[in-house]
């Protein structure tokens, strides 16, 4: 049964459920910055996933981008997997300004994470589950074959 990591837990806040992803909201009030994580047991890299489940992870991740890059008026929009300190497959998409604190760096290590107050997280939560709501579904157990479903 798929399990989402730990430090992905502490780290962010659950929006929704794509297809074959959760979307997270990671919790830096900096950005507008959000996590997709294919819902399927031991996927550490995209080659781990069926060949369906990447073409599905892929369509989700520009869709998101898409939406996000709109939504908050990115200059550029940073999507990237990267497994060095959480193995869990996940791809982070974070929307990029000219005057975002990391502007024109990475925001990895760039300084500490600037957490959400409450009512601040509460409105970015709804305004995010109203822009994805449309593809959203049900939880499941991430055990199906996406081979077999027909998704967007």
């Amino acid at each position: 049964m798929f399990t989402l990591d730990s430090r992905l837990q502490a780290d962010t806040v659950f929006i929704g459920r794509l297809p074959l992803c959760q979307v997270l909201l990671m919790n830096d009030s900096r950005y507008p910055w959000l996590i997709l994580v294919p819902a399927r047991v031991d996927a550490r890299e995209y080659y781990h996933l069926s060949v369906a489940d990447q073409t599905q992870m892929m369509r989700e991740s520009a869709w998101v981008a898409e939406k996000l890059a709109d939504q908050y008026s990115a200059k550029s929009m940073n999507v990237a997997a990267l497994g060095n300190v959480v193995p869990q497959l996940h791809v982070h998409h974070v929307v990029r300004k000219a005057t975002d604190p990391a502007w024109p760096g990475p925001v990895w290590g760039h300084s500490p994470a600037v957490p959400y107050g409450d009512a601040e997280l509460e409105q970015r939560v709804h305004e995010l589950k109203g822009l994805f709501s449309s593809h959203f579904v049900e939880d499941i157990d991430g055990s199906e074959d996406i081979e077999n479903n027909i998704y967007w």
